[in-house]
């Protein structure tokens, strides 16, 4: 399969001309900001969505050619990538995909009439109750097993996560660890995914976690209440499963943090994992 290295190439050719939100902003700053960067957008807020849908389904296309396309050749994928660094090339490139679009519909009607009955995954693991007890009581573990498997990945070393040494506030479970950054984030590492490949799972974590905290119609099941100041980002940055955005409000800390550990830890991040990892696992295209 494509590397992580690979992935982070391609989401690097086809995003480096987007602005990403300024660091430090609070949710609301961000979501101002999202939202008049949206407005600003040539075409409006429309155009914004479809063009990041666009450059999405470029990602999946690239790295499944990378897997077992012709892209698996380093010189095609070399070009390919300088390809998708500019508009022109990114359009000669869906051209590309929408003169085989035909064939491709097909062979997709074949592949769902052989889908195996849907089941819902189980949670990937379960959290002992004396693990979420150490958390909710801000007694960091420090580096363990885990986090020395994944410090030492070559993806991470090449990327310098850890240059500046072993973080102090990391929190190691039986399926991967947390690691704090006080007042600004919590960056969650699940181990079976940074074995099979983080970046594959980046949009699949968001998914899970949109499942988990949006209400379905017609449901008696309500979703759990996030707490104000509480916010989901992709783990790209820092190269983990996803991260939680905190503004960093000390009247809060103790109340989200007993949130995180005792109703997300606990409850919905088992729940969410499982449905990542499963590959037969399809999330809802409506968003």
């Amino acid at each position: 399969m494509a590397s992580d290295l690979d992935t982070v190439r391609v989401l690097r050719a086809l995003f480096h001309d987007i602005p990403r939100a300024p660091e430090g902003l609070g949710h609301e700053e961000t979501m101002a900001w999202i939202q008049r960067s949206m407005q600003d957008f040539p075409g409006g807020d429309l155009a914004y969505t479809l063009e990041h849908v666009t450059r999405n389904s470029m990602l999946d296309i690239v790295l499944r050619l990378r897997e077992d396309g012709h892209l698996k050749d380093d010189t095609e994928f070399e070009t390919t990538l300088l390809q998708l660094s500019h508009e022109a090339g990114r359009q000669q490139f869906m051209d590309w995909c929408i003169n085989a679009q035909k064939s491709v519909d097909a062979t997709s009607r074949l592949l769902n009439r052989a889908k195996p009955a849907w089941n819902e995954p189980t949670p990937l693991f379960s959290v002992s109750p004396e693990h979420v007890r150490r958390f909710v009581a801000a007694e960091p573990t420090g580096a363990g097993p885990l986090f020395g498997e994944f410090s030492t990945l070559e993806e991470v070393l090449q990327l310098e996560l850890f240059a500046e040494g072993e973080p102090a506030g990391v929190y190691e479970f039986d399926w991967g660890f947390v690691l704090e950054e006080p007042g600004v984030a919590w960056h969650v590492y699940v181990a079976d995914a940074w074995r099979s490949g983080t970046v594959g799972s980046f949009d699949r974590f968001h998914s899970a976690w949109r499942l988990e905290t949006t209400a379905v119609p017609g449901s008696k099941t309500r979703p759990p209440h996030v707490p104000p100041g509480l916010s989901f980002e992709l783990g790209i940055p820092q190269f983990a499963s996803l991260t939680l955005l905190t503004e960093g409000q000390s009247a809060a800390a103790a109340t989200e943090r007993k949130w995180i550990g005792e109703v997300f830890i606990a409850h919905m991040l088992p729940a969410m994992a499982g449905r990542v990892m499963d590959p037969d696992y399809d999330f809802p295209h409506s968003w």
